[in-house]
């Protein structure tokens, strides 16, 4: 274990800027809806009957879990819980795949390793600092609800339950890191285990209690909610993700020292004995169509999921006389489901941004692990290379959100019997890629003019979720907001293509900065 504070020292400076970006994204979205639900839900009666009709509704069930507590702070729990804990799962594969498998891939690693470093070092300090952020934004969110006055007992039990989340799956990406000999192999494992854990969760709540409710206690994310945040307040609970945190992280200490550095568990597949690609373009279609068919199954799913729920807004409205007299406010139950898709397809459109980040940052990718430059000693150009990586981040951002817009509007439409809904859903998903081009055009021009600092690009993706989903909550000012290309997209239903051919045209000047400048600098620089 020596060297470990050492190397936790090095991983918070360098994720001195990811790292805040996300536990304040965490504590503010919580803050910002115990707000909004105290405003929308203001009298005992509202919270009573939204209990009654989301605990009978299967797709909010299946969405949200089932609403134990008419307080405020069950309220929080209900709205929040699942998908809080899903971001700081997120949060904490992602640091530890970055500071354990990405970088024995890089080849530091071993650099480190021949220094006096133990052999556990590098993998205690990812653990250490993924596991420290969760809890600190657990810690945090159960602050903030303790500044608007919430119970102090409640408020712990719900950062703590979020907070496990995060724990298991530091524990789940410190394992999945030990089999395969590639980050992004690692990360696509990791994610599917989360993605499992949500369904097995969604299974056993969507039927109520008539359900095969003993799913829920097979993920982790279940778990959050039998904890019983501000009602019974089950901090027991909180014992089986630490021994799964235990048990994944001593597994994986195990499996560190019976393989070599830079090897994964198991070995990597051989290619064919003759070569196959062509070009530059067959190449990175090779590189990137895993993730490319992960992230339009994905986005798919998430279509299909939010377009089952939206029926049960205007239903929800309808049954709900409180809120039927405020949503009249704004149009009734129609324009809250337009406000629905409005939030559902803007959303989209900014997880679709991390696709296109990622598929542009595996230029820096091949470059850093040297694999650029014998590429680039043969007849390929600087301008082939990086256009063939460009172009199909672009295209494969195209088919992401159509992937997305296609499961949005089929399932609403036959919940509906609504035909017209897939056109209209799919073109107000597809309005939201040339904000995303941006964000990709951002990240182009980083790798192009600053390789070093590559990394900012998910600055800008958080930056971007950040106020574009809390910047009217927290009450920001215009500049600010204007800061986000997606804030200049036009929200559903009045979608037009004016916005869009500008934030075109800004995507198209920073992907020639990014080509141009890459065209005059030397690599790995």
């Amino acid at each position: 274990m020596i060297g470990t504070l050492h190397l936790v020292r090095l991983a918070l400076r360098r994720d001195r800027v990811l790292l805040p970006v996300w536990v304040f994204f965490l504590v503010a979205l919580t803050y910002s809806t115990a707000t909004a639900l105290d405003e929308l839900y203001a009298t005992p009666e509202s919270r009573v009957q939204l209990s009654v009709t989301a605990n009978a509704n299967s797709a909010f069930l299946a969405m949200l879990g089932p609403l134990h507590d008419t307080s405020l702070g069950g309220l929080v729990v209900w709205r929040w819980g699942v998908f809080g804990g899903l971001f700081i799962a997120i949060m904490a594969l992602l640091v530890v795949t970055r500071h354990t498998r990405a970088e024995e891939e890089a080849g530091r690693t071993e650099l480190v390793g021949a220094t006096v470093v133990g052999r556990h070092a590098p993998l205690a300090a990812a653990v250490v600092v993924a596991g420290g952020a969760s809890l600190l934004a657990g810690v945090l969110q159960a602050v903030a609800l303790i500044a608007l006055g919430l119970d102090a007992s409640g408020s712990f039990a719900f950062g703590l339950a979020t907070a496990s989340v995060g724990l298991v799956f530091t524990g789940v990406s410190a394992f999945t890191a030990q089999l395969p000999e590639n980050s992004r192999v690692s990360n696509a494992i990791a994610g599917a285990v989360l993605g499992v854990t949500y369904l097995l969760r969604a299974a056993g709540d969507a039927a109520g209690e008539a359900g095969p409710a003993w799913l829920t206690w097979l993920s982790p994310i279940g778990w959050t909610e039998h904890v019983r945040a501000f009602g019974d307040d089950r901090y027991g609970v909180l014992v089986l993700p630490l021994v799964t945190f235990a048990v994944l992280v001593g597994v994986s200490a195990f499996v560190v020292t019976r393989r070599d550095v830079g090897r994964g568990l198991f070995a990597a597949r051989p290619g064919p004995a003759r070569g196959t690609i062509g070009g530059p373009s067959g190449l990175a279609w090779r590189l990137q169509r895993g993730s490319l068919a992960g992230w339009s199954l994905a986005l798919f799913a998430a279509g299909a999921i939010y377009g089952s729920v939206a029926g049960a807004v205007g239903q929800m409205v309808e049954e709900n006389p409180a809120l039927a007299r405020i949503v009249q406010r704004i149009g009734g139950a129609d324009a809250m489901v337009d406000a629905f898709f409005a939030t559902v397809t803007q959303l989209l459109g900014l997880v679709s941004s991390i696709y296109l980040v990622q598929a542009v940052l595996r230029l820096r990718s091949e470059e850093t692990s040297l694999r650029a430059e014998p590429l680039l000693a043969t007849p390929v150009s600087r301008t082939g290379w990086v256009a063939s990586h460009a172009v199909f981040a672009l295209a494969g951002g195209a088919v992401v959100l159509a992937c997305a817009g296609l499961g949005l509007g089929l399932v609403h439409g036959l919940r509906t019997g609504d035909p017209g809904a897939v056109p209209r859903l799919l073109g107000a998903v597809l309005v939201q890629l040339p904000a995303a081009w941006v964000v990709a055009g951002v990240a182009l021009a980083l790798f192009g003019l600053v390789p070093r600092f590559t990394g900012a690009s998910w600055a800008v993706v958080a930056g971007s979720l950040v106020i574009t989903l809390l910047g009217p909550a927290l009450d920001l000012g215009r500049w600010v907001l204007d800061l986000s290309p997606f804030s200049h997209v036009p929200r559903y239903p009045d979608v037009t293509l004016g916005p869009a051919a500008w934030l075109t045209a800004v995507a198209l000047v920073l992907l020639a900065a990014g080509l141009a400048a890459f065209r005059r600098r030397d690599l790995t620089t």
